[in-house]
């Protein structure tokens, strides 16, 4: 006998992961620059120097013992103080080492968290729509249930009226991602103020914490000197999933964290919870090479300015063919509303141009399409006369 949850899930990829997998046929058969493919966060820009240098003096130096070993579940202290030292660099956080859980990648920490926070079959996770399809897995593992509130489809800020709708005695968090995934909106400070507030006081009347689960993937990538942020500041009962995957251009190689801030409510219970939930999923430790690249490269940042550079030529691009297109203020998505209204159809008519974009469906906004702009200067230089020849329905 098979469970069929689980073959389901295998079964069939991420609408995605299936766009990705089918440009990677297209290219093989029909060469490289036959395909446009905005549809996978995967950077085409390198990793940082600093990085690069990191590696490689790591791999001339260090004791292979200790670059290829085990380390304690958590992460090794080490690594989790230089982390902490930068959080506090940066935001009055009061962040220790021992409020870290080193993980491979926000996925796991995610799924961690859900699975910790998750107290009963009828326990309740809120998305903010459109969000990152894979939510609904990470949140499910322990039975939980996602419910959806929609943004502001105009800004794409959290619709505060919308969210208090869903909340009910049985949520146990609110997931905000900011820069947000797939529309590049950056919630402001105004947004998350009144955010707060609202889960204080439903809180209050519910009898028990409602935790923010803040999905931070894209912390760095932010233009125009707008403002991220730093949610414990705001509401400490904020648990952060991070990862060093897009800042750092490492998105196959696997290395984050769950930080629960220090003021966090019930706080140690919940660090053992995530520490026991990661145990109950196979987490043994985060690759140890690249926990050793992250204590010597915790200041590191992303070149910003390849990715403004091509956020500015698609937007500006797609916005003078017509297309309705939210501006992004971070991450490195553009998402727009498909001409007709219909987001699978449009994708579709794009793929037979070999042109692929993610339609908006599993984001929870059938409306749009997502376009990711993390790739070559090139690739978007090539898709542009095949998206003014689709802006018409």
């Amino acid at each position: 006998m098979i469970n069929r949850e689980a073959w389901e899930l295998g079964s069939r990829r991420s609408c995605i992961r299936e766009l990705f997998a089918y440009g990677r046929a297209q290219a093989q058969k029909l060469g490289e620059e036959a395909v446009c493919d905005f549809s996978l966060g995967n950077p085409a820009t390198p990793p940082p120097e600093e990085v690069r240098n990191t590696l490689r003096a790591l791999a001339q130096e260090a004791d292979p013992m200790t670059l290829h070993g085990y380390t304690a579940a958590e992460g090794a202290a080490t690594v989790r103080r230089a982390i902490a030292d930068e959080l506090n660099s940066r935001y009055r956080g009061g962040v220790r080492e021992s409020d870290l859980f080193l993980t491979a990648g926000a996925a796991p920490a995610l799924t961690a968290v859900f699975a910790a926070l998750t107290v009963s079959p009828e326990s309740e996770f809120v998305a903010i729509a459109p969000f990152f399809p894979e939510y609904a897995v990470f949140s499910g593992v322990r039975g939980a249930k996602l419910r959806i509130a929609d943004a502001d489809r105009k800004s794409f800020q959290i619709d505060i009226q919308a969210l208090d709708k869903v909340l009910t005695p049985a949520t146990q968090a609110v997931i905000v991602n900011s820069p947000n995934n797939p529309t590049g909106a950056v919630y402001t400070r105004e947004t998350l103020t009144a955010l707060a507030k609202l889960l204080a006081a439903r809180a209050a009347r519910f009898g028990h914490p409602i935790y923010v689960i803040s999905d931070e993937p894209y912390r760095e990538l932010v233009y125009d000197g707008k403002e991220t942020p730093y949610l414990p500041e705001i509401y400490p009962d904020t648990v952060v999933c991070y990862s060093y995957s897009k800042s750092l251009s490492l998105p196959g190689d696997r290395i984050g964290y769950v930080l629960v801030p220090p003021a966090c409510a019930d706080h140690d219970a919940l660090l053992y919870a995530v520490a026991g939930a990661a145990r109950s999923i196979g987490h043994v430790c985060a690759p140890a090479t690249y926990q050793q690249v992250i204590e010597r490269c915790t200041g590191a940042r992303p070149d910003l300015a390849f990715y403004d550079r091509n956020r500015r030529l698609l937007w500006e691009a797609l916005t003078s063919y017509g297309y309705d297109c939210v501006s992004p203020d971070g991450a490195f998505y553009l998402f727009c509303r498909a001409p007709g209204g219909d987001a699978k159809a449009f994708s579709d008519r794009a793929k037979r141009e070999n042109l692929l974009l993610v339609p908006g469906g599993d984001f929870g906004c059938p409306t749009h399409f997502r376009a990711a702009y993390c790739v070559e200067e090139a690739v978007i230089r090539r898709a542009l006369p095949i998206f003014r020849a689709l802006a018409k329905p």
